[in-house]
């Protein structure tokens, strides 16, 4: 059991300053988040994108603002559980909860913070038969620890970032890596798409292009995957592992269930404090709504700042939130 004062649902922009937030306050933070890295959209979807509208910074790199974020998180030291679903709110009689995850990792915890951006990522599957039987027996969607693919043979199915940066990182590790994109050129940096020709270019990794994934098999394990090439024929490739790094969807997964007013897939809160409509449950970020919302990742700022302070009776009941001005020795402070 993991103790803390706040549960973080959300692991991205918004849900990282609200451990700065928190710390301000005196209250610790555990953030709980399905990706197996910290960051959110801004790291998974578009890492190299600029970013225009964050205070102070004409333009930040997505990637550069996530890594600042928790550089200015890191004095008041969050812990993280990454690459798990919460599955599970249970409330417990002193009005706190227990968070448990999809890998069953519990977290007690006084306060929730709903900050999951627009929901729990989901990855976007193939429509191939029997997919599901191979799930966890040679096919992921996720690259939680990449020993695992160690001097093993891994096809990569996609054409965006994610695809070329593990085909990239996966070619040093694995025995073989076979990258197939259904299209002749990727979406993914320039920079990431020349490195991955020049792997094939010089034997490192296979590149496959204009081909689809069509099927699975193996006896009770992954053993070979099957492409349709644009002339219709079929290649077949043994393999250890697939993994399809077709998207994310985000879906508001279990939390739609924990009671909370939901419209149009957002979480309904009072604009006093961005409490739901469950005590001790916050919605901040892009996952709540509220007359004249605008999903801009300043304003998640912003109602981590005002849902702290509400956040904070239920941590320090015995205690009155205040500030005292004083000063000594000619030097002001709180």
């Amino acid at each position: 059991m993991i103790h803390t004062d706040l549960c973080i649902i959300g692991a991205g922009p918004v849900g990282l300053f609200a451990v700065f937030e928190a710390g301000l306050l005196k209250m610790r933070c555990h953030l709980i988040d399905a990706l197996p890295q910290v960051g959110g959209q801004l790291s998974e979807i578009y890492p190299q994108k600029p970013i225009y509208d964050i205070p102070g910074y004409p333009e930040v790199n997505a990637q550069d603002l996530v890594d600042n974020l928790m550089e200015q998180a890191k004095p008041f030291s969050p812990t993280f559980t990454l690459g798990e679903r919460v599955d599970h709110l249970d409330k417990q009689e002193d009005g706190s909860f227990i968070v448990t995850t999809s890998d069953k990792t519990k977290v007690h915890a006084q306060v929730i913070v709903i900050a999951g951006g627009l929901g729990c990522f989901e990855p976007r599957k193939p429509v191939v038969e029997n997919l599901e039987l191979f799930e966890g027996k040679g096919i992921t969607y996720m690259v939680k620890n990449p020993e695992t693919f160690r001097d093993k043979n891994v096809i990569l199915a996609g054409g965006g970032d994610s695809a070329l940066d593990w085909t990239i990182f996966l070619s040093k590790v694995a025995k073989r890596v076979t990258l197939v994109h259904r299209n002749e050129t990727f979406r993914g940096a320039p920079d990431s798409a020349s490195k991955v020709f020049d792997l094939a270019n010089q034997g490192k990794i296979d590149l496959i292009l204009s081909a689809n994934l069509k099927g699975v098999s193996g006896n009770g394990v992954l053993d070979t995957v099957t492409f349709i090439d644009k002339s219709k024929a079929e290649i077949k490739i043994e393999a250890d592992y697939l993994i399809p790094l077709f998207g994310l969807s985000p879906k508001l997964g279990p939390i739609a269930d924990w009671g909370l007013s939901i419209d149009k897939n957002a979480i309904e809160v009072d604009t006093r404090d961005y409490s739901t409509g469950v005590d001790r449950i916050y919605a901040i970020g892009d996952i709540n709504t509220y007359p004249g919302k605008l999903k801009l990742i300043l304003c998640g700022f912003h109602e981590a700042a005002i849902m702290m302070h509400s956040a904070f009776k239920y941590v320090y009941p015995d205690q009155k939130l205040s500030f005292k001005y004083t000063t000594v020795n000619g030097v002001n402070s709180f």
